[in-house]
């Protein structure tokens, strides 16, 4: 494990095995060429539809989260996807650089929860065509400009 002492980042192993004993994660995964990939059902509520979600992660990497089945655009039916990432397309799950999500934190306490959430929000999306997960994406946000005196004015005009 890299780091030292309660700080340390967890294996793909350990993660595998979190993964594996929580009794609230379904699904299933391996370790293979330095990758952790993790398939588990979820269906966010009594009522939703059920997701097949493929989880990813590389040492070093952000944890990747892609909806095998169904396919989410064809539900969206032509309106463009909320919180999501391009090419490929996966879920914005959490803002990168915040420390949300950092390499010592367990997979089936972040990653997959906020799954559930996001999915949450997509169904409710799907009928109400507002998107009430919050939040931001990172390409929504304003240029960087150079001085701090400046960056106040832009976001106050």
């Amino acid at each position: 494990m890299k780091g030292s002492g309660r700080n340390q980042d967890l294996t793909l192993s350990q993660q595998l095995l979190f993964l594996k004993a929580n009794p609230a994660i379904g699904g299933g995964g391996t370790v293979r060429a330095n990758k952790l990939t993790w398939q588990v059902p979820i269906q966010p509520t009594a009522l939703a539809r059920s997701y097949l979600a493929t989880v990813t992660y590389r040492p070093g990497q952000m944890p990747d989260v892609q909806i095998d089945d169904p396919d989410l655009e064809l539900l969206a039916d032509g309106r463009p996807l909320p919180h999501v990432y391009r090419d490929p397309l996966r879920l914005c799950l959490y803002l990168p650089r915040t420390r949300e999500w950092e390499a010592r934190k367990r997979i089936d306490q972040t990653v997959i929860p906020w799954t559930y959430l996001w999915l949450y929000y997509f169904e409710d999306w799907l009928w109400s065509d507002d998107w009430k997960g919050e939040g931001r994406h990172p390409a929504d946000e304003p240029e960087h400009v150079g001085s701090r005196a400046l960056r106040r004015a832009v976001v106050r005009s």
